[in-house]
């Protein structure tokens, strides 16, 4: 019989923990053809999140419960999630049901037809901001640009993944991470499905604006060195456009001796050029430079306090913390 992982981050979702839950239970009853395993992170949350998952954890054996000792992030609470999971293969899909599980057969059966990534498309979502929605578009307009691997507009995290897949991404050491652009990036055969995400039902999101940019801004970091080109390209530009100002200048004043310029003004525009020019290329270089410490100084990409094998009480306990 395959296994089927489900991978589930949590973060601040106490009121929604139980809902997930039931709807994954409601299912695998339905899918019983497959053993299922229900693997969920607490993303150091503040609520009662690790509560609720200590209670599922004992009431069913299926149920893994990985504790974390902060907040590390979602991509980082996905890459646990692929490290701890058994299944012949896994689906990702968030806490707060704008991932519907009614899709997962759906996935089941293009997996079952071969395709060794099965995808969502969020063709719409309820009170999404006209600002998400035009990042969004911003964003995968850079990203297909300058990238070796295209990224799939309105490709959600709601995914199946096979074992092979699986065995590839626990690979990768890279701590600032997009793990849809890693998926994308490996280049399995994959198949899509299309869904509307609905609202909220309790709670609020926790994957702010700026968490959001944050994430725009690390993935084109790591896939891409168009931000560099960028650079090289913009001080091109500004030394083209300085020369020929500067030129203008001095046809000016020298040959022509309208005396339009000041002595002031041809250091003011050649000093205020080249500054620009020179903090842009600063800036991104210690993005590069930062990413480059965080991979050098191989911190752990996240700390486990506690551990739940569901319904048999086996358990790492906040001393012997586990990381990863």
């Amino acid at each position: 019989m395959k296994k089927i992982s489900t991978v589930v981050p949590v973060y601040n979702e106490s009121e929604n923990v139980p809902l997930i839950y039931q709807a994954l239970k409601d299912v695998a009853a339905a899918q019983s053809s497959y053993a299922w395993e229900f693997v969920f992170i607490n993303d150091g949350s503040r609520d009662d999140s690790w509560k609720e998952l200590q209670a599922i954890a004992a009431a069913d054996s299926r149920v893994m419960a990985l504790d974390f000792s902060r907040n590390f992030g979602k991509e980082l609470a996905l890459t646990a999630g692929v490290r701890h999971c058994t299944g012949d293969a896994a689906i990702f899909l968030d806490a707060d049901l704008q991932h519907p599980p009614a899709l997962i057969p759906e996935f089941l059966r293009k997996w079952e037809q071969g395709a060794e990534v099965v995808a969502s498309l969020r063709k719409s979502t309820e009170k999404k901001s006209l600002v998400k929605q035009f990042g969004s578009w911003v964003f995968y307009r850079l990203m297909n640009s300058c990238a070796p691997a295209q990224l799939t507009p309105n490709a959600t995290d709601f995914k199946l993944v096979d074992r092979k897949v699986i065995n590839e991404l626990v690979r990768f050491t890279e701590h600032k991470r997009m793990f849809r652009g890693l998926i994308e990036w490996l280049g399995f055969r994959t198949e899509y499905v299309e869904f509307v995400a609905p609202e909220r039902l309790h709670g609020k999101a926790t994957y702010s604006l700026g968490k959001l940019v944050s994430l725009a801004v690390n993935s084109m970091a790591s896939f891409s060195l168009f931000p560099l080109k960028v650079v090289g390209y913009l001080g091109v530009t500004v030394t083209l456009v300085s020369t020929v100002l500067l030129a203008f200048m001095i046809l000016q004043n020298f040959i022509l001796h309208t005396g339009l310029f000041s002595s002031i003004a041809f250091v003011i525009v050649a000093n205020t050029l080249v500054l620009g020019v020179v903090l842009i290329a600063l800036g991104l270089m210690a993005l590069y430079v930062g990413q480059i410490h965080d991979e050098v100084i191989n911190r752990p990409l996240f700390v486990i306090r506690e551990k739940l094998h569901g319904g048999d009480g086996d358990s790492v306990s906040a001393s012997s913390g586990e990381s990863e």
